[in-house]
């Protein structure tokens, strides 16, 4: 191997990421360290270099669709699955420390929960959390997915769940995709519908709050609600 050709080979990102460590590389280097190696027009960085373009940022990878991403040029299913796979891991390393079953004491606790599920969602979700009389997590209920700005929620799918796991009380929570965590006119008027139903059920709803990537609102902390 010509000394030029040795150069080369020692700034791929793989071998990069082996002399140097991961922390070292760049975004489109460490993408392109799973993509592995690129097609005949392209070689791994470049086809790594023109997803981050489509994408727009890093973040976008969150909450891709693995089948849309195959269909990109230069990634197809298996480097689609390998991205969505790298990406979960992550979720699952920096989250996995976490007790099964967290006590939630408040709005933070809330957000700090979610954040692994609401990472890079496009749309938004709402979640009831069943709790126990100690405020302990019994489970996470997705109850219903809707579109970016709204989704639709009825009484019966929240608290059928919640009656059938023996929840004593519940905590409701959704996202706003914009990243705006202010709930709107809707969320308050929702908030107050599903206290009531709660107050009939016996099952108390101790707060609705609403979550974003990097912030979070109380609802019922709310002028309206105290």
């Amino acid at each position: 191997m010509s000394r030029l050709a040795s150069m080369g080979a020692l700034n791929r990102p793989r071998e990069r990421l082996t002399r140097l460590g991961a922390h070292a590389l760049g975004d489109a280097e460490l993408l392109a360290v799973l993509l592995g190696h690129g097609t005949r027009s392209a070689d791994a960085l470049s086809t790594a270099l023109s997803l981050m373009e489509r994408l727009g940022s890093l973040s976008a990878l969150l909450g891709a669709d693995p089948a849309e991403l195959g269909r990109l040029p230069g990634i197809g299913p298996a480097n689609a699955a390998r991205l969505a796979a790298s990406v979960e891991l992550g979720k699952r390393a920096l989250w996995g420390h976490r007790t099964l079953r967290p006590r939630l004491e408040s709005a933070k606790d809330v957000h700090l929960l979610l954040l692994p599920t609401i990472a890079g969602l496009q749309k938004e979700v709402f979640w009831a959390l069943a709790l126990d009389t100690r405020h302990r997590l019994l489970k996470q209920l997705r109850v219903a997915e809707g579109s970016l700005q709204s989704v639709e929620v009825h009484p019966r799918e929240v608290f059928r769940p919640l009656i059938r796991l023996g929840a004593a009380v519940t905590i409701l929570a959704h996202n706003h995709p914009s990243g705006d965590p202010r709930p709107s006119e809707d969320d308050l008027n929702l908030t107050r519908r599903l206290r009531q139903v709660g107050s009939l059920v016996g099952i108390a709803v101790l707060d609705h709050v609403v979550v974003t990537d990097s912030a979070f609102f109380s609802v019922c902390e709310h002028r309206s609600f105290r």
